[in-house]
């Protein structure tokens, strides 16, 4: 298992300051650090190296940040890369955007260093968490986690779920038939206490829901509150 300090993050960004006060931060804190500065560069580098994190900033010249996402997302060697979204733009609707074409987690520009640190810290962690061996497999009605091959099912199909996607959902199953506020799901699947807005939970659940098909409307949403599993008999 790859441990923090052995971590290597791609940073993908065109502006020479910013992306020379990212390497800065990020290897202060030990992360191996790899740079892009275009979207076709990105590709190639995370293709080669793999990297564990990519930060990916939206504002590119030619193939911008959303293709360069894409593209990570079809590409089999890629598409389990955790991706933070880095960029100046505030709009509620970039911001669904990102999330919608599979983006982990959107920092705004200007960030604070403490900020970055945390939301790479809590990415990296639960993106490289082992297994649960407790339970080995859950399953509530059509859905099912096979915990021990990490591998998730609705309806008999396998889904294929990115790290923090696969959490939430291990998350709602574990505590089925109980509200879970955004605040709580933040704490146990972001594993993190940062301002991370809790619209990131509401575009996570939205992509789960859309890929357990079917199943979908298991994950309840309690207005006001949060979400729910809806309890079933195996």
């Amino acid at each position: 298992m790859v441990t923090m300090a052995d971590a290597q993050i791609l940073v993908v960004d065109d502006e020479p300051d910013i992306l020379s006060v990212l390497v800065y931060h990020l290897s202060r804190e030990g992360y191996r650090v790899t740079t892009a500065v275009n979207g076709q560069g990105a590709l190639t580098t995370a293709d080669a190296e793999r990297p564990d994190l990519i930060i990916l900033d939206l504002m590119l010249p030619g193939m911008d940040g959303y293709e360069v996402l894409q593209r990570l997302k079809r590409a089999d060697r890629t598409n389990s890369i955790p991706v933070i979204l880095l960029t100046a733009r505030r709009e509620e609707e970039e911001r669904v955007k990102g999330f919608e074409v599979g983006a982990d987690d959107y920092i705004t520009k200007p960030f604070s260093a403490r900020e970055l640190t945390l939301r790479v810290e809590a990415l990296l962690r639960r993106a490289k968490a082992e297994p649960v061996s407790v339970s080995r497999r859950i399953a509530v009605g059509p859905v099912e986690l096979d915990r021990e091959a990490h591998r998730a099912f609705s309806e008999g199909a396998e889904v294929d779920l990115t790290p923090l996607e696969y959490r939430l959902l291990e998350v709602l199953l574990e505590r089925r038939g109980r509200v879970q506020s955004r605040r709580q799901l933040l704490q146990a699947v972001w594993d993190t206490n940062a301002a991370i807005e809790t619209r990131t939970v509401d575009m996570h659940v939205a992509r789960l829901r859309t890929k357990l098909g079917g199943a979908a409307p298991l994950i309840e949403t309690v207005r006001g509150i949060g979400y729910r599993f809806r309890a079933l008999d195996k």
